[in-house]
């Protein structure tokens, strides 16, 4: 009789700390001459690692999330890049999948692709996953994404939900006791989604909330979404805010210009609770007024209407 895998437990003792402690590649002065990896990979701790695409490839250099479950793992957006010779996306998670089923081996392990929104630094590699075995890739556009997910094409309803604000519309991904919830985050995409872990306790804002320029197309749905990220964090143990890109410099209100390739001044990727407050007041100031407006660690650039 074949032992059945020993279950890690995600949920006792939960939201439990792990490393942030890191220097993430940030480009250099030569892109000829780049030595960092193509994609660097941060352990945040044996179940939970982070994934940053190489500047000198692309400019957006964005961060993936892949979070380990009982069943299955999901990878959260697949980069900037298709090609699998400058960014091998494919490569990097089958060999993390590979070490981590060497240390907690079962049969049959999934992995999910999910995104945090189509716009195309999030969803390039895609193409890399389509034919794995095992796997389920989610396409990003929002009529493929809440049919997965299960949110009713209501024009993106965010209010509460089970974040206790009333209202609005969440799901819950099961990767095999470890439970993600999830919910529509329009704003700056019509049909983004935010992640919230409880075994890590952080949140995953995609584009909607990082340290640089929150472009947001639709005003009135940014507001609705950030707050409903405040009333979540009032319910919920948010130990760490965490987006898809680095921008601004450690410089107060500074930013790095767009298309740079080399960031060596970069602050942390991971955010408060408080900056999120920081969004909401910068709001108010601004109140739906069209441009760039500058704050200490985000700048808000709004649309016309």
């Amino acid at each position: 009789m074949q032992t059945p895998p020993e279950l890690i437990d995600f949920t006792t003792g939960a939201p439990r700390p792990g490393d942030l402690n890191v220097a993430w590649i940030h480009g250099s002065e030569s892109a000829k001459h780049n030595p960092d990896p193509e994609i660097q990979v941060h352990a945040y701790d044996e179940h939970t690692f982070i994934l940053r695409q190489n500047m000198a490839v692309n400019y957006e250099a964005p961060f993936m999330f892949l979070l380990f479950g009982n069943t299955r793992a999901v990878l959260i957006d697949t980069g900037a890049t298709a090609a699998a010779e400058f960014i091998p996306l494919r490569r990097v998670v089958d060999g993390l999948l590979d070490d981590w089923l060497a240390l907690h081996p079962r049969d049959g392990y999934g992995l999910l692709v999910l995104h945090t929104h189509p716009h195309g630094d999030h969803v390039a590699g895609d193409a890399q996953f389509a034919g794995r075995p095992d796997t389920l890739l989610v396409d990003a556009e929002r009529r493929s994404a809440w049919d997965f997910f299960g949110f009713a094409d209501d024009g993106g309803g965010v209010g509460g939900g089970a974040d206790g604000g009333g209202g609005g519309q969440s799901a819950l991904v099961d990767l095999g006791g470890r439970i993600l919830e999830c919910w529509p985050s329009p704003g700056h995409h019509s049909a983004a989604v935010t992640y919230y872990d409880p075994y890590t306790g952080i949140l995953l804002t995609g584009d909607t909330v990082y340290p640089g320029r929150l472009y947001i197309h639709d005003w009135p749905a940014f507001v609705r979404t950030i707050d409903r990220l405040i009333r979540f964090c009032g319910t919920h143990p948010v130990q760490h805010v965490l987006g898809c890109h680095l921008e601004m410099s450690r410089e107060p209100g500074v930013d790095y210009p767009i298309y740079t390739t080399y960031q060596p001044d970069e602050p942390p990727l991971q955010m408060t609770v408080d900056q999120l407050s920081e969004i909401r007041r910068a709001i108010d100031v601004v109140a739906g007024r069209a441009g760039r407006h500058v704050f200490r660690h985000f700048i808000l650039c709004v649309e016309e209407d």
